[in-house]
């Protein structure tokens, strides 16, 4: 009796686990909040809706991931923002229905647990809620060998928040002549990195070569800039004086698909929108990223977000409060277009102007 093989030898190791779910619990208190204690350990987390202000709520549900970005922060051996990316990816969606964040979960699986390195992922996530106003209240840890190679990992994301039944956002009401206002994003975000690495390739520059766009950083770390999380910005413009009259008609969050794709995505069909690539200047990444490729702008505005991370569809008469509140929130902003009638067959989406990137 005990030579026979263990779950360790199968590659499984229970120990490494335990030791990762003690050096994140702190980490997950420090984003407790109303209606939360943020604790882990037991086989589910409760949330009360009641406690953190809510009367009549509607739960919002999403889940996302990082997608190969990933790739990069692996190759790089950069793990710490990481998490802020897969936090963005689902509260980013959640507010542009108007909601509130609660609480967020996540799923890390690897081939062989290092304890370190998903500290340090865990660590953004838990970054990632503190500046989302939500609860990481549990998640799952799977070592699974032989599923990945060494060093590789995956990453999803689980968040619900909650928006008061009457101010609930879907974009029913967006009319001919309302503004486009488009937030500034922090870069590529999480979307489009295959070709971005598929570029980088084209390029022939490492990782920990100095990046072309970005002064004395180097290509791996300017390439993981995380994805600005626009949740506090928000839904303080939502809940401003105005919109309290539906000056914010509707948001979308500029993820795959980019500006031609998703915007059209929160219109009334009868509706469409025309964006002036001249009202923004392009972030440097990204006209990079367009050189070293020759992508021309269609493309680009159908692959990557072109330096806007979030759109709003206000009221004209509402515009300038808004964009005020939203300045006031720390976010850059644009006016970028405007809503109009949508012809049989055309885009929902139409950016011109192009030749300005």
């Amino acid at each position: 009796m005990g030579n026979g093989i263990t779950y360790r030898d199968a590659g499984v190791d229970i120990d490494a686990g335990n030791a990762l779910v003690e050096a994140i619990k702190p980490l997950a208190k420090a984003t407790a909040r109303a209606g939360a204690d943020a604790g882990l350990g037991g086989f589910g987390a409760f949330f009360d809706p009641k406690r953190a202000g809510f009367r009549d709520p509607i739960l919002v549900a999403t889940t996302d991931g990082v997608g190969t970005k990933l790739k990069i922060a692996i190759e790089a051996g950069q793990h710490s923002t990481i998490g802020i990316d897969l936090v963005a990816m689902c509260v980013n969606d959640l507010v542009v229905q108007g909601a509130e964040p609660l609480f967020f979960l996540d799923y890390f699986a690897t081939g062989k647990l290092d304890v370190a390195t998903a500290t340090s992922i865990i660590a953004g996530i838990a970054d990632g809620c503190k500046q989302a106003g939500c609860a990481l209240i549990g998640g799952e840890t799977a070592e699974m060998p032989g599923m990945y190679a060494k060093g590789d990992y995956d990453l999803a994301g689980f968040s619900v928040g909650a928006v008061e039944r009457e101010a609930a956002i879907t974009g029913l009401n967006v009319a001919d002549g309302d503004i486009v206002l488009g937030l500034g994003s922090s870069g590529v975000h999480s979307n489009g990195y295959s070709l971005v690495r598929k570029i980088v390739e084209m390029s022939g520059l490492g990782y920990d070569a100095e990046a072309p766009f970005a002064k004395g950083q180097s290509l791996g770390a300017a390439l993981l800039t995380p994805t600005k999380i626009y949740v506090r910005s928000c839904l303080a413009a939502i809940r401003a004086e105005s919109s309290k009259l539906g000056g914010v008609k509707a948001l979308a969050h500029i993820t795959g698909g980019g500006l031609l794709e998703n915007i059209p995505r929160v219109l009334p069909k009868d509706l469409a929108c025309t964006i002036d690539a001249a009202s923004w200047t392009l972030p440097p990444v990204f006209a990079w990223l367009r050189k070293i490729a020759g992508t021309d702008a269609q493309e680009m505005a159908r692959t990557f977000n072109c330096g806007i991370g979030m759109i709003l569809v206000v009221a004209r008469d509402d515009a300038a409060h808004i964009a005020k509140t939203l300045r006031d929130a720390g976010e850059t902003v644009n006016e970028i277009g405007r809503i109009g009638p949508r012809a049989a067959g055309a885009p929902g989406c139409e950016v011109r102007n192009t030749g300005h990137w």
